[in-house]
This record gives C-alpha cells, sequence and structure tokens, in this order.
C-alpha cells in the first residue's frame, strides 16, 4: 500500500525513511551523502575542485619579487684609499692623516664647504707650479736648480704655519675690531678652536724636538753599555720618524690651508689670511733679488703668484657674499 511519501521506509530501524522515527529524509549516510558526518555535517558538501580554463599551467610570474617588502641590494663595494692604500705603510699614512685632519683641517659651524672654489684653488695651484717649472727650465741655469726649487718649497710649507702664528693675531684683531659692536663678543667666544690648533702645532714641535735633543745628549751607543732608557729613546725615534714626520708634514699643509680652524671664528678669515701670506713670502722671496731673464719673466715670476692667490681670495669672498650671504661685517 502506497503511502504517498510518507509511509515507513523499506525497513524498521533503516535511515532513509521518508517518514518519522528514525525513517528520516533523504539518501542513507554514507561515504558519500553530503549531510552524513564525514563532510561535517555541512548540508551542500564540500565542491570539487573546478580545474581552470588551461590546467596544468604554472602561476604568473611576478614582475618583481619583493613588489612591497625589502628590495635585495648589492653588497656595499668596498672603498679604495688610493695611494695610501698599500700595505703597513698605508695603514701608517692614514692614522697621520686622519689624525692632522682631524686636529688642523676641522669641520665646524662658520666653516662653509664650497667645491668650486676647491676646484679653482687646485687648478691655480697646479698652474702656479707648472708656470715655476716653465721658468726654471727657460731661465735658471744654476745645476742645482731643482734642488733649490724642492728647498724653497719644502721651506714654505713649513714656515707658513709661523708666519700665521704671527701675523694671525693681528689679522683677527683688526677683523674683530671692523666687526659690529654687537658681534664681538660672539667671534671672541669662537676663537678656541684656531687657539687649541695652535697649541696642537707647538706641541707636536716642541716633542719632535724634545726627543732628538733628549737623544743626542743622553744616549751613548759607543761606550759599550746598554742602559734601559736607550732602549726607549730609541723605539722613541723610530716612532717619530714613521709616524711624527708624516703628522708634522700633513700638520703644516692643513694648517696653512685652513689658516688653523680660523674658519670657525669667521668664514671670510681663511681668505684674507691666505691673502696675508702670500705677500709675506713675496716680500721675503725679494730679499734674494728678482729671478732671471726679461723684465716681464721676472715680474711675473716675483708677484704672479700672490697676484693669483689675491684674485682667487676675493673672487672666494665674493662668492661667500652672492652665494651665501656672508659680509665681513655678519
Amino acid at each position: 500500500m502506497a503511502s504517498g511519501g510518507w509511509g515507513p521506509g523499506p525497513g524498521s530501524g533503516q535511515p532513509g525513511g521518508n517518514g518519522p522515527g528514525g525513517q528520516g529524509w533523504g539518501a542513507p549516510y554514507g561515504p558519500n551523502n553530503p549531510y552524513g558526518p564525514n563532510n561535517g555535517g555541512n548540508p551542500y558538501g564540500t565542491p570539487p575542485p573546478q580545474p581552470g580554463p588551461y590546467p596544468n599551467q604554472p602561476p604568473y610570474p611576478q614582475p618583481n619579487p619583493y613588489p612591497y617588502g625589502p628590495q635585495p641590494t648589492r653588497p656595499a663595494a668596498r672603498r679604495r684609499s688610493g695611494c695610501l692604500s698599500f700595505g703597513l705603510v698605508g695603514a701608517i699614512l692614514r692614522s697621520a692623516h686622519r689624525v692632522a685632519t682631524r686636529l688642523f683641517n676641522a669641520e665646524g659651524d662658520g666653516r662653509i664647504v664650497d667645491r668650486t672654489v676647491d676646484r679653482v684653488q687646485v687648478a691655480r695651484t697646479v698652474l702656479g707650479a707648472a708656470a715655476t717649472i716653465g721658468l726654471i727650465l727657460a731661465y735658471n741655469v744654476k745645476p742645482d736648480r731643482w734642488e733649490d726649487a724642492a728647498y724653497g718649497g719644502a721651506a714654505q710649507l713649513i714656515l707658513a704655519p709661523f708666519v700665521l702664528i704671527i701675523a694671525a693675531p693681528l689679522v683677527i684683531i683688526g677683523f674683530i675690531y671692523y666687526a659690529p659692536s654687537h658681534l664681538r663678543p660672539h667671534l671672541r667666544s669662537r676663537l678656541r678652536a684656531p687657539l687649541k690648533a695652535v697649541a696642537w702645532y707647538v706641541l707636536t714641535l716642541v716633542v719632535i724636538g724634545g726627543i732628538f735633543t733628549l737623544t743626542a745628549k743622553v744616549a751613548n751607543y759607543e761606550d759599550g753599555k746598554d742602559y734601559w732608557w736607550e732602549y726607549v729613546l730609541a723605539v722613541t725615534c723610530l716612532i717619530v720618524f714613521v709616524w711624527g714626520f708624516p703628522f708634522f708634514f700633513m700638520a703644516s699643509l692643513y694648517s696653512a690651508r685652513s689658516a688653523f680652524n680660523t674658519a670657525q671664528v669667521h668664514p671670510m678669515l681663511p681668505p684674507v689670511l691666505t691673502t696675508t701670506l702670500v705677500w709675506v713670502f713675496a716680500a721675503l722671496s725679494l730679499t734674494d733679488g728678482l729671478p732671471a731673464g726679461p723684465p716681464l719673466v721676472q715680474f711675473s715670476s716675483a708677484l704672479g703668484g700672490p697676484l693669483s692667490v689675491t684674485a682667487v681670495s676675493l673672487w672666494e669672498l665674493r662668492r661667500m657674499k652672492t652665494r651665501f650671504g656672508v659680509t665681513l661685517r655678519t
């Protein structure tokens, strides 16, 4: 007898019927039943994966594997040290150069770094050296002309800091006196940097001179006796030869170039002091007479260097005023 879909199922206790009493509705539980516990009770079941239109294809490659994260970078190139990159000698020279730069060419608040001025100064130095060599080759007939030129350049390099120590205080006093009254205390308070550089330079001379003087007076290696202080003095003299002399050379060079860090007092002081320095050396060189050659060559050899340095210094002062707004009274 038909039950119209609501009667008992095929048998008592068997699921799959369409009525109450355990017969339920729908298909019996089984592994393929979407209503069974094997499918988590999801009445709709887990849909089968839908294959794409192009199966077995790799995913689309991305043009940049790190679109938002940190980008892979190349390892930093090792910085070369130029002519100072050779072994132990290079390490010693770099050490002396680093200390000399920190003491006598220090970066300060008042210093203006202008690469254009630096390039012009280097070009003027190269042209001046080339002109000097040309004049020596053309008109200096002395057999030891190159030796005299080398000694003259070294003497000027060594004497430049001493001339600055003598002449710079007069220039700085006049500079501060020319400044407005309300700026004078500020300028005087900034004299610590050049005074410190002068003190370090004088201390370097005292230490080097004292070591060699003490060694010459105390050490006696011909008496056949060995004393411990003789070994100490020998090692100290070796250190002075290896590290002290390069440091003193670089200290003299940077002291003349930066005028003992006077830019920290006022940016315009170094070019003013440089102009004063070259004219002092020009006056000293004229005491030995004019160089050989025609009058025009003599004039160019005696005054060409000071005039060119003065022109570059005046151009640097004007550039500070027009480009950086610095004047002698500010």
